[in-house]
């Protein structure tokens, strides 16, 4: 891929009113109990999912970033761009700024970042001199352990990221409209057929993927030639780093994300579990 990408002029967004951004789709049929009726329910799943559908095969054989750029325009402040701060977080978050220096950003803040992640954090905010807006569980460290045991990251991963990163994404998202993440179909083979929009049902958004189609090669030309701030463990065998628990330096000719939750039946942290393949957690009492 070529990573000389035309931009544009940056895009200049006013505050959109209630009827120029599509909204969450809270006005279902409700029965006489109050809540919502499940086929009014299912039958806008089923119209989301065909318009998406079509909106993604629309932008597939693009760069991402005319969808990108559609969706800022289209979506405007209910917009939120989701980063955990690998480098094609990196790449995600540059392109939507020279787009619009103001768009959302958050990330989510577990409680186990690599102090090299903190300090990228800091470099980040000086290199585009604003601010990321942060999101956090509300239980601390002190209180999971003294409810669950030293080490849940090791005895009960899903159920720490569950609550670590999962609960702060619902709380990250509840006044979005539309979510930009930085999947790559080269990451793994959980996200090999992510498609660049979806409508998620567990957020009742637009999700949207542009970078699927983006390679490890792809980002590192990009980071190099626009000499963008990323994280210095990437420099010593971590190609993807989440928290420091649960991720180690992978050898070489390794799968990329083979360091995460090694020795895990774990490869993914749930955060892009569809509704469908998600894993049952509604019992732990968190």
């Amino acid at each position: 891929m070529n990573t000389a990408i035309n931009l544009g002029a940056t895009t200049t967004i006013a505050r959109p009113t209630a009827d120029q951004v599509p909204q969450k789709a809270h006005n279902v049929t409700t029965g006489s109990n109050g809540t919502a009726n499940k086929s009014s329910t299912g039958e806008f799943a089923n119209w989301a999912r065909m318009v998406f559908g079509r909106l993604s095969r629309q932008f597939e054989h693009g760069d991402g970033v005319a969808l990108l750029r559609w969706a800022i325009e289209t979506f405007g402040t209910g917009l939120s761009i989701g980063t955990g701060f690998g480098a094609s977080g990196i790449v995600m978050m540059d392109l939507a700024l020279r787009i619009y220096p103001d768009v959302d950003i958050f990330y989510i803040d577990t409680g186990y970042f690599f102090p090299e992640t903190e300090q990228l954090i800091q470099r980040l905010e000086h290199h585009y001199q604003r601010n990321l807006r942060r999101v956090a569980t509300e239980t601390s460290i002190e209180q999971q352990e003294k409810r669950y045991g030293p080490k849940l990251y090791a005895n009960d991963p899903n159920l720490c990221c569950h609550i670590r990163k999962v609960t702060p994404l619902q709380k990250a998202l509840a006044d979005s409209t539309a979510w930009v993440t930085a999947l790559r179909h080269d990451q793994a083979n959980t996200r090999k057929a992510v498609p660049m929009a979806q409508w998620n049902e567990r957020y009742n958004l637009l999700k949207l993927s542009p970078m699927v189609h983006w390679t490890e090669d792809d980002i590192w030309e990009y980071i190099h030639e626009h000499r963008l701030p990323y994280n210095l463990l990437h420099d010593q065998s971590y190609p993807s780093i989440g928290c420091w628990p649960c991720t180690q330096p992978v050898a070489a000719g390794e799968d990329i994300r083979a360091g995460r939750w090694k020795g895990q039946n774990k490869t993914e942290c749930g955060l892009h579990w569809e509704i469908n393949t998600e894993r049952s957690l509604n019992s732990a009492k968190l």
